[in-house]
């Protein structure tokens, strides 16, 4: 089944787990396809035949592409042999990478649904990243700062926030601090020796467009926000933070045109260059 003409699909994610990796997977291709648009329907923790029945359903009632993360070979068949029927095409998202990891390693899968998801050391750690990054955030307990990996800074709107909490999902202790012309760096984080500070820059037009929209949204006067979103302010205060920052050593880093995720692997790739300067000999 082809088409070709539609504005949307309908999009079905089945997972025995979360449909975390279903998720991140179809919507990094779907983004390839700017003239149509996926209806995404996401079955997570499909694990028994009943529940499968109403997956089948919906499938049936509106047909597209299916893409699955299921380990039970039962489970599978019955899903591959309804997507045959009503003939609509069906993919294992994980099963070719299964089969190269089996054929390599030349031993048989566990079937441990969820595995990723086990609370190890791991979780642990991400868990513990994201309550720092929480409570550093925004400037706050900077008596801390030293216990961190990665210490943002950069004027408001350079995405610190967001990026911290990717950052800390990943594991990495991360804190941010604003900066603002005219009030003082807190003085801890003049004597940092152990995290990686990494100023995030954009340019005064972009910083003005989301400020805007944020004062959108929070209904802000316009008398209170004019050096807000002031050409000249703004200015001002990108070049007092570039300025700064280069006067610090600091790693800079242009967001403007970087989407969370591709700022977080600029930075997790900086850190992983530092480290692993510091281990050489």
């Amino acid at each position: 089944m082809i088409v070709s003409s539609a504005s949307y699909f309908h999009l079905h994610m089945v997972s025995d787990s979360t449909g975390e990796t279903l998720i991140t997977v179809a919507r990094a291709v779907a983004a390839q396809y700017t003239n149509v648009t996926p209806i995404e329907h996401v079955y997570p923790l499909v694990r028994s035949q009943k529940q499968l029945d109403r997956v089948l359903s919906e499938i049936e009632e509106s047909p597209g592409i299916v893409l699955f993360t299921l380990l039970d070979d039962e489970l599978v068949d019955r899903l591959q042999k309804k997507c045959t029927e009503i003939n609509i095409p069906s993919l294992s998202i994980i099963g070719p990478v299964l089969q190269l990891f089996q054929a390599y390693l030349g031993a048989e899968t566990s079937h441990r649904v969820g595995a990723q998801h086990v609370l190890n050391a791991e979780y642990f750690k991400r868990i513990d990243a994201l309550n720092y990054t929480m409570l550093h955030d925004d400037g706050q307990h900077t008596e801390g700062l030293e216990e961190a990996e990665v210490v943002l800074v950069g004027v408001s709107r350079t995405s610190k926030t967001p990026t911290s909490i990717y950052l800390a999902n990943r594991g990495i202790r991360t804190a941010n601090i604003p900066l603002v012309p005219g009030i003082p760096l807190p003085a801890e984080l003049e004597t940092l020796t152990r995290p990686l500070i990494v100023s995030l820059h954009a340019t005064p037009e972009r910083l003005i467009q989301v400020r805007q929209n944020r004062l959108l949204g929070l209904g802000a006067q316009q008398m209170d926000s004019d050096s807000y979103v002031d050409k000249q302010s703004v200015t001002d205060e990108v070049m007092f933070a570039r300025k700064l920052s280069a006067r610090h050593g600091w790693a800079q880093l242009d967001v403007t045109r970087r989407s969370i995720e591709e700022t977080a692997a600029a930075i997790i790739k900086l850190l992983s260059d530092r480290q692993r300067q510091r281990s050489s000999p």
